[in-house]
């Protein structure tokens, strides 16, 4: 019996890998496929201000395994640091894994990482990572429900009351497109996204983006659908910040032909009137008319209220994805105890 080739770790070289590592991401993860100008795209918008280390691991000449570790722009702390693993599912047990995880943990620690972060979902391609980090003493923090909803099985005309309700408020649902027009709609949408994100309840303490950062991140994003993304309006609302935006929601479309739901919410002026649920209507309808497709969201369990939402709308529970946290002692480096919220427990 032969021995197994070798396995060498190298950085990742930008672009001329993207194919080759858009195509691993994709066979271990089908559902959720990625292409090299998505990563190209990802890279360009990285914030050069937050440090992050990228490696591949090579075995007979092909890429089999990339790791990916950095500071978490969502919420930073110069000791906090979110990663990705991922190896190719016919180059696993052969210590792969292990080897880019000894190399990324190495520098992390080197650089005093006090807590160390990364997801994974509860289906069954994930049992061999869900091991890989229990065996290194990673534990389950936060779940963020999956949600699917496909625009042919939904009964679309059921929701004219509804809209016709919030139209009679005086609210203006409109495509971001056909925002394109006023001069402050980026920062309008910016300030919004912001004030918005504070209330959805994640489990962590949230950071701001910088304004360049996020258009690059949101609206630059060719994923973005300016057609299918929808602004709530109040003409007669001047907020210092926002403008006459009272609400949003998002799609990005995915090659592999479903749309994922960015963000959706409602300024807490205008909750409890519908105008988050009509906004989902009013891109459920506009992707109906585009020919139809598959639309999938995220959910926190404690946001009752969306979830249900999402049930009423006709949205179905899918896959639960978890985050998973490694806490270190700045001073010895070795592991702490990690708090699990009651009902993770």
């Amino acid at each position: 019996m032969t021995d197994p080739q070798p396995v060498t770790l190298r950085d990742l070289r930008k672009p001329d890998d993207f194919a080759e590592v858009a195509a691993l991401l994709s066979a271990a993860d089908p559902d959720w496929p990625l292409t090299a100008e998505m990563m190209a795209t990802w890279d360009e918008a990285h914030d050069p201000a937050l440090y992050r280390r990228e490696r591949v691991a090579e075995q007979g000449g092909r890429i089999v395994g990339v790791s990916h570790v950095g500071h978490d722009d969502f919420a930073f702390e110069d000791w906090r640091y979110f990663g990705r693993l991922v190896v190719h599912p016919d180059a696993r047990r052969r210590g792969v894994g292990t080897a880019l995880y000894d190399d990324a943990f190495a520098a992390l620690r080197e650089r005093g990482a006090q807590d160390l972060r990364t997801m994974l979902s509860d289906q069954d391609e994930d049992a061999p990572g869900r091991a890989f980090l229990a065996a290194r003493g990673y534990v389950r923090t936060w779940d963020r429900y999956e949600s699917r909803l496909h625009t042919a099985d939904a009964d679309l005309g059921a929701f004219d009351d509804l809209m016709a309700a919030v139209a009679a408020d005086g609210v203006e649902l409109r495509p971001v497109a056909d925002l394109a027009g006023d001069p402050e709609r980026n920062r309008r949408l910016w300030e919004l996204d912001w004030r918005l994100f504070q209330d959805v309840p994640m489990g962590q303490t949230l950071t701001r983006r910088s304004f360049e950062s996020w258009v690059k991140q949101e609206l630059d994003d060719p994923t973005f659908s300016h057609e299918l993304s929808f602004v709530a309006l109040r003409p007669d609302v001047n907020d210092p910040e926002t403008g006459p935006y009272v609400g949003y929601s998002t799609l990005m479309s995915n090659p592999a032909g479903f749309f994922v739901i960015g963000m959706t919410g409602v300024r807490r002026e205008d909750r409890g009137r519908g105008v988050a649920k009509a906004l989902k209507v009013a891109a459920m309808r506009a992707l109906a008319a585009a020919g139809g497709g598959e639309i999938r969201t995220f959910n926190d369990p404690p946001n009752k209220a969306m979830l249900g939402m999402n049930r009423a709308l006709g949205f179905r529970r899918g896959p639960t994805r978890s985050r998973y946290e490694l806490h270190l002692d700045p001073v010895t480096g070795e592991h702490r105890p990690v708090p699990v919220p009651a009902e993770m427990a």
